[in-house]
């Protein structure tokens, strides 16, 4: 008892050191941006990131390991092949449901508000979109298969390629199932693997703080606060969409987990603050492993669950897709009909599959999808100096996402801690 407490107050203050972080970072951010030139903004801005990459490479040298493990011994834990099928049959079902309400309601919001239309951005200044035009080719039917498929699984792990590692893990994790207790010693020692892993994460929590300082020092001093005037009326929309998408989770949630989702969104405060603070939802897969388990979700369903997750069900990714491919139509005066916008929300629902942990897939995406619909690719330039924000707000939401999808199949197996 006294040992969960103290894991408890450890919990509440990590996320207490998190929030000082992140408003000090604000502050020493503004004060950059405001006072001080442009040669030493960027210098601060370049240098003081590296806090955020030191904390973000800490982690993905894990999540790749611990992502092998958790799907093994998850699938060989089972044992029944039957309810492999049936657990990820409720987890895809959830996925795909839950990705097309999320481009549902950013293409909902996008069409009611309109901010491309009453924007007054410069199109004219679109030069630093030239990269992620180049990378879009990347995009294709052929290169989506090499992104799945496996070439080799070391191959996989050293890239940290989640969706490779997934399609390996979960082979692997069958065919070791069938080998019933035989395989129980390989079992046993990934479990320990994994426990091992999620120790080394407790440890590596305690420098998110100082990530976050450094993230957001590097992100306002770059832009400023100023940058909120000018893009106004996009984050207002994006907000009330954002918010929207929030409020449609939570209360599927509650009517399948009941009063407990608030219990849950409590559990997971820190990874959600610590994805907000340094976009990135990859950064806290361990630690989410680790709260969904003391939350009272199977073990077992968390560790199949949770990594499929992070490829398949991004729902704050996708709500900003649809919302920003259809704002960048508007900037450049693009009608786009109805049928035609739901076509573009199918093709965003099966090319954003697997993009976890693709640096700035999300615009690679955008890009793709806008040249595809004749809509000026060069726009996403555009969005680059809020891209940022944004991104803070969807990386909270794909965390949030997948946490409640993680619970509620635990749930509907009856394996959640009543």
């Amino acid at each position: 008892m006294a040992v969960s407490t103290e894991k408890k107050s450890n919990n509440n203050l990590l996320f207490y050191y998190i929030l000082i972080a992140l408003i000090l970072g604000i502050i020493a951010g503004q004060s950059v941006h405001s006072f001080c030139s442009l040669k030493t903004i960027a210098l601060v801005s370049e240098n003081i990131k590296l806090l955020g990459t030191i904390f973000i490479r800490l982690i993905q040298m894990i999540v790749a390991p611990l992502v092998f493990c958790t799907i093994i011994v998850g699938i060989s834990k089972m044992g029944d092949m039957k309810m492999v099928g049936r657990v990820g049959g409720k987890a895809m079902l959830w996925f795909i449901s839950a990705s097309l309400v999320s481009l549902m309601i950013g293409l909902i919001w996008i069409n009611l508000l309109k901010p491309g239309t009453t924007s007054t951005l410069d199109l004219s200044n679109t030069a630093s979109a030239s990269d992620l035009i180049a990378n879009s080719h990347q995009l294709t039917l052929a290169e989506f298969v090499n992104h799945v498929i496996p070439k080799s699984l070391f191959e996989a792990l050293a890239n940290n390629e989640i969706l490779q590692i997934l399609v390996f893990a979960v082979i692997f994790g069958v065919a070791l199932a069938s080998f019933a207790e035989k395989g129980t010693s390989i079992t046993k020692a990934l479990d320990i693997v994994t426990h091992v892993i999620l120790k080394i994460v407790s440890y590596i929590m305690w420098v998110a703080p100082i990530a976050v300082f450094g993230t957001i020092t590097a992100a306002v001093s770059s832009h400023g606060l100023s940058v909120f005037k000018l893009y106004a009326n996009f984050l207002a929309a994006f907000a009330i969409g954002m918010v929207s998408l929030w409020i449609v989770l939570i209360l599927v949630g509650y009517i399948i987990l009941g009063n407990r989702v608030f219990a849950l969104i409590k559990t997971i405060k820190s990874p959600l603050l610590i994805a907000f603070s340094t976009t990135s939802s990859e950064a806290v897969f361990p630690k989410l492993v680790d709260e969904l388990e003391k939350f009272g979700c199977n073990p077992k369903i968390v560790s199949f669950i949770l990594p499929l997750g992070y490829s398949f069900n991004l729902d704050g990714s996708m709500m900003y897709m649809t919302f920003a491919s259809i704002f960048i139509a508007q900037l450049y005066g693009v009608e786009m009909s109805l049928s035609t916008q739901l076509i573009m929300l199918l093709v965003l629902m099966l090319t954003s599959k697997g993009i976890a942990g693709v640096p700035r897939a999300s615009l690679i995406i955008i890009v793709a999808t806008c040249s595809m619909f004749g809509i000026p690719p060069e726009g996403v330039a555009l969005l680059i100096p809020i891209d940022h924000f944004c991104d803070m707000a969807r990386s909270m939401t794909n965390v949030l996402g997948n946490a409640l999808a993680t619970t509620v199949v635990s749930k509907w197996e009856k394996n959640a801690d009543a």
